[in-house]
């Protein structure tokens, strides 16, 4: 994702957009593998059709590789043999997603050893040239072009018997809502590509009682593949105690940057955390963490409880950077960040603060780490004396969420074990907001703000998830799809 950022030369603050300061992390493109096809029987009976077509899946592989993607292209198959053959070589290219393009009738023993041999999900797309057929000049095999459409439901009753999930989109060739449509499944392919080699770290313990945050560490790669690396509190200590006073300086400088100082910061607090916070950067490069979910109680101001009090400025930078850092040892939370980042969206740790029935809107937000591109002003840097319900004290990040369009994205769990993605459309609206070193907003959902709770809680979300800028429920459930998962839409 590239945060947004405007320059400014005033107040000390930042000089540069967020991009030029925090750079973002780099990850694995997804890789998207490609076949064409058609009817071999056809191409000696009309000698210009097969031309024809393959101007058209040349045309669609170009627009599948504007689409910020590695594209395997296997080329166009015209017989079962052929689609064995590329089989084989989409299954070494690892996909995260194949498009298999229709451009004319064919048998669905071409194309079921794509979907079978490769162990990627595949999108079934059928584009014919145009809007429709000039009936008056065409012949048989100028019909054959626009014949795409035939084959897609031979297509879904063999990936049905055969267990395999069915995806497609039937369109024209230059018509852009279906290309958006297309480009929806490739969004969610990232969100596989990053869910699949994520490596999640989960430091310190559970937040005691909380029996909604629990997470089988086994669960995240038996579903999507992904790594859990199980941390210790010391991992962050060793490297705290290796921080040099220069690097706190110009951690704490770069943070002025970023952030308002707010009146209450104290110089010590400050400098505190932005040592934690470079500690952090270093634990998170040295174990190659997409995410980090976190929480440590501690007791009475030793030094693991100084710790856990001091990430909320460097979980901040590294959620702005890409690698969303969650509280309260919420792991599932964490990836749902992470889904969210991928589709371009931000993410930020959030739960319910309270209802405001007068207004109709659901107050969100959270103490802890934001993410400051959802942020709809400078964000601020606030002193507490205490955080709410846990041990320590010093700086947390507060600002306000843009106004606007928002997604809510968290992982459910069943009594199965199975995880579900669970999203939610709102708009953020301006209105009164609590100044308490919290990311906050207010949203409304179209409805009663209490009938909204109930519908949502009934999805076995837990009390954290992401909230993301803009509506995305239609990505996040094709990447649900693509993951095997449910999508449960509120």
């Amino acid at each position: 994702m590239t945060i947004s950022g405007h320059e400014t030369e005033t107040g000390g603050h930042r000089t540069a957009p967020l991009p030029e300061l925090l750079p973002p992390v780099t990850r694995r493109r997804p890789r998207i593998g490609l076949v064409a096809g058609g009817l071999g029987a056809y191409w000696p009976q009309f000698p210009g059709l097969l031309p024809r077509l393959k101007e058209s899946a040349a045309y669609v592989a170009g627009r599948v590789r504007s689409m910020d993607a590695e594209v395997t292209d296997a080329g166009f198959i015209s017989d079962a043999e052929e689609g064995a053959a590329a089989a084989e070589k989409l299954r070494r290219a690892d996909c995260d997603l194949i498009v298999l393009f229709l451009t004319t009738y064919l048998t669905s023993s071409m194309v079921l050893p794509v979907a079978r041999r490769s162990h990627a999900p595949v999108l079934v797309v059928d584009l014919q040239p145009s809007e429709r057929m000039d009936h008056a000049s065409f012949d048989t095999g100028a019909w054959l072009a626009y014949c795409g459409q035939c084959p897609v439901p031979e297509v879904g009753n063999v990936f049905r018997r055969a267990g395999i999930p069915f995806r497609s989109v039937s369109g024209w060739l230059r018509q852009e809502s279906a290309w958006r449509r297309i480009e929806r499944w490739i969004r969610a392919a990232h969100v596989r590509a990053a869910l699949r080699h994520a490596r999640h770290g989960l430091m310190g313990h559970l937040y005691p009682g909380m029996l909604d945050v629990s997470t089988d560490p086994t669960l995240l790669p038996a579903t999507f593949g992904s790594h859990v690396e199980v941390l210790e509190f010391d991992d962050l200590r060793h490297r705290v105690e290796r921080v040099t006073e220069a690097e706190t300086r110009e951690r704490m400088a770069l943070a002025r940057r970023i952030f308002t100082l707010d009146d209450s910061v104290e110089d010590e607090d400050f400098a505190w955390g932005a040592t934690v916070s470079v500690a952090l950067d270093r634990l998170v490069a040295d174990h190659g963490l997409d995410t980090l979910a976190y929480y440590h109680r501690g007791l009475d101001g030793e030094l693991h409880e100084r710790l856990g009090a001091g990430m909320i400025l460097g979980a901040s930078l590294l959620t702005a950077r890409g690698v969303p850092a969650a509280g309260e040892y919420e792991l599932r939370t964490s990836v749902a960040q992470l889904a969210s980042q991928c589709v371009g969206a931000g993410g930020s740790f959030t739960e319910v603060q309270a209802l405001n029935f007068e207004d109709g809107v659901v107050e969100m937000g959270h103490d802890g780490p934001g993410h400051l591109a959802v942020s709809s002003r400078d964000p601020l840097l606030r002193g507490l004396g205490v955080y709410h319900g846990k041990r320590g004290w010093g700086v947390s990040v507060e600002f306000d969420v843009r106004p606007g369009p928002v997604t809510l994205l968290g992982l459910g769990q069943d009594a199965d074990g199975s995880l579900s993605f669970v999203t939610a459309e709102g708009t953020v609206v301006p209105g009164p907001l609590l100044e308490i070193g919290n990311t906050s907003s207010r949203v409304d959902f179209g409805r009663d703000p209490g009938e909204w709770v109930d519908a949502w809680s009934a999805t076995g979300v837990g009390h954290h998830w992401s909230l993301a800028l803009g509506h995305h429920a239609g990505t996040f459930g094709a990447a649900a799809s693509l993951l095997g998962i449910d999508h449960r839409d509120v």
